[in-house]
């Protein structure tokens, strides 16, 4: 197509990374777990995090707090796998600024990184580069995850939520501002579905479809009155109209996604991560987003939004420094209205994870039978599963990339030159407490 080659890439699909992401010189790219599907993801500031089918979890990126787990400070430029955890199967991850928190099949919660603040959840000890198993609570089946700069929040298959790390500003939603090295239970008269960390504020979802935020305040991110300057437990963000489904918070805004597919936005909008124009800069209040279409995901990096749309679009605004909004490759100047990532035209987003500098996107192939309907990212490996023989010819096809994961750039057929996302993607036709700081 336009004298590019299309990508070989697996039916059970593959991980696209674009940005500041560490990987060949933060130039878009992409690879695959072979004979595995990857069911998370999750950015941090620096660092990213991916978990397989199998149990297994790969990481690459910054690692100056030991947040790979590899059991080094070494900034790592490839995917990696966390070898010394290989007898537990992970399944759930969440990145904060400089640590992270993984949940494994059995029940049982692991951190590494930075514990400033006690978000490691563990005791004495201040920076940890494997993943330690947290005693402080008992093993349990969890649902989600969630990160923030220096605090972590845990929800249960049974609708609880734990808490513990930094308290700063009342994050933790306990009713006080004090450290917590344990998780914490957070008392609550109603099941949580969902729940998000930004770098100072918390929020999460219930099953009746109710918003509630808390923490800082700083520039409406919590979507309350600006009368309002101190949050210390849950307040409900009473000015949606709909029973929202999902949120997702980001370094200053967050974003919302109701039951019928509307996005909602507030915080800080100054690079256009609100989605809504140039008038509208700042929202102390949730306003919807102008979309045309319907929405059955968001995620919020620092200080931008991607979305995803229920035919498995992609859309992106705020900051397009480095080039993480996935747009045209000479197109890094702010984006305040979101537009469609014409890169995956041939592709169905399952998941999207954004972190300080990076986005992270999981896709695969649009296939016959899949065009009016929705996979979740859990349910991507049934995929695979239908297409084995496929994807085991076209994996043996990559078997001279490497035993784990391709090699990073996909080199062309003659070997001689790498080739970058946006040399071997079709073209596009049509279609956080260590210090605060800004990019």
């Amino acid at each position: 197509m336009d004298g590019m080659e299309e990508i070989e890439i697996p039916v059970s699909g593959a991980i696209f990374t674009f940005g500041k992401s560490h990987l060949s010189e933060f130039l878009p790219n992409q690879f695959w777990v072979n004979n595995d599907s990857v069911v998370d993801i999750s950015c941090g500031d620096e660092h990213t995090v991916l978990v397989a089918e199998s149990g297994r979890v790969f990481v690459f990126g910054n690692n100056a707090q030991g947040q790979l787990g590899l059991g080094n400070d070494i900034t790592t430029k490839k995917p990696s796998c966390i070898k010394s955890i290989k007898n537990e199967k992970i399944k759930l991850v969440a990145c904060g600024r400089s640590h992270t928190v993984f949940a494994s099949e059995s029940g049982y919660l692991y951190s590494c990184g930075s514990n400033s603040e006690s978000q490691l959840g563990l005791k004495e000890v201040r920076q940890v580069d494997k993943p330690q198993c947290i005693n402080g609570v008992e093993p349990q089946q969890y649902k989600m995850l969630s990160c923030g700069a220096d605090h972590s929040v845990a929800l249960t298959v049974n609708g609880e939520v734990y808490v513990w790390g930094g308290g700063d500003d009342g994050k933790l939603g306990l009713g006080d501002e004090q450290e917590h090295n344990i998780p914490t239970l957070l008392s609550f008269d109603e099941k949580i579905t969902c729940i998000s960390c930004g770098y100072y504020h918390t929020a999460f979802v219930t099953e009746s479809g109710k918003l509630y935020t808390f923490g800082e305040t700083d520039e409406g991110k919590l979507g309350l009155e600006n009368s309002v300057r101190e949050v210390l437990t849950p307040h409900h963000v009473s000015s949606i109209p709909e029973k929202v489904k999902a949120v997702s918070c980001g370094g200053s805004h967050t974003a919302v996604v109701t039951v019928d597919g509307k996005v909602y936005t507030f915080g800080d909008g100054s690079n256009g991560q609100l989605g809504r124009g140039t008038s509208e800069l700042q929202l102390w209040t949730p306003k919807c987003v102008e979309l045309g279409f319907k929405a059955v995901d968001v995620s919020c990096g620092e200080n931008f939004t991607a979305i995803i749309s229920e035919n498995g679009f992609l859309y992106t605004c705020g900051n397009g420094r480095h080039g993480r909004l996935a747009q045209e490759q000479d197109s890094y100047s702010n984006q305040f209205i979101p537009q469609r990532v014409n890169r995956f035209r041939q592709f169905f987003v399952h998941k999207v994870a954004c972190g300080g500098c990076h986005m992270i996107v999981s896709a695969t192939k649009h296939v016959e039978d899949s065009s009016n309907r929705r996979h979740s990212i859990n349910s991507m490996n049934d995929i695979g599963l239908l297409n084995e023989a496929r994807v085991r010819r076209r994996q043996l096809h990559n078997m001279s990339l490497n035993k784990t994961m391709p090699v990073l750039p996909q080199l062309s057929r003659n070997n001689s030159k790498p080739k970058m996302l946006n040399q071997t993607m079709p073209h596009p036709l049509s279609k956080k407490k260590l210090t605060k700081r800004t990019r």
